[in-house]
């Protein structure tokens, strides 16, 4: 039963380092740290765990966490009486990317919001048929899509900053 959720997380690790590694634009080895760290969880993982199950040299390791840490993606914590540095996610890295996620959203609303207006501009001014009229629903439909994803992004970041989730 442990081998198999070895190999499961194993899998993920990957699958999820890819992910990382294209949204984040981190270093194959970098987004692979990132994602063990992530789904080892609250007791964290040291260095030594990551040499050994990541097939990396200590230098490698090294020079990623270090890269990480800079980035303010993870931090690490240490045990009374153990010298050793448990590595874990930093909750700010996920207020980061929700961040992000607003800021490209609001950007992408107020395009559509301008192109909308010119539509309606072109359609009152210049054509006069009807067939050849900008449909303007799309642009509805899309910002209120943003809107609604926006929101609910927003809720599920208030709750992270409010400490309702124990990640």
């Amino acid at each position: 039963m442990k081998e198999e959720i070895c190999k499961e997380k194993m899998a993920l690790v990957e699958k999820l380092g890819v992910h990382l590694e294209n949204r984040e634009q981190l270093a194959p080895v970098a987004a692979r740290i990132l994602a063990y760290i992530i789904l080892t969880g609250k007791k964290g993982t040291t260095f030594e765990d990551m040499v050994t199950v990541l097939c990396a040299s200590k230098s490698t390791i090294s020079t990623h966490l270090n890269h990480l840490q800079d980035l303010n993606k993870i931090q690490y914590f240490t045990k009374t009486g153990d010298r050793k540095k448990y590595f874990v996610i930093k909750k700010d890295t996920i207020i980061q990317h929700i961040d992000k996620m607003v800021n490209h959203w609001n950007e992408e609303r107020i395009i559509h919001l301008e192109i909308k207006d010119y539509k309606e501009t072109i359609n009152n001014t210049k054509i006069e048929n009807e067939d050849e009229k900008f449909d303007l629903n799309f642009h509805d439909d899309y910002i209120k899509f943003i809107d609604g994803a926006s929101a609910s992004i927003k809720d599920l970041r208030e709750k992270i900053t409010d400490n309702q989730f124990d990640i």
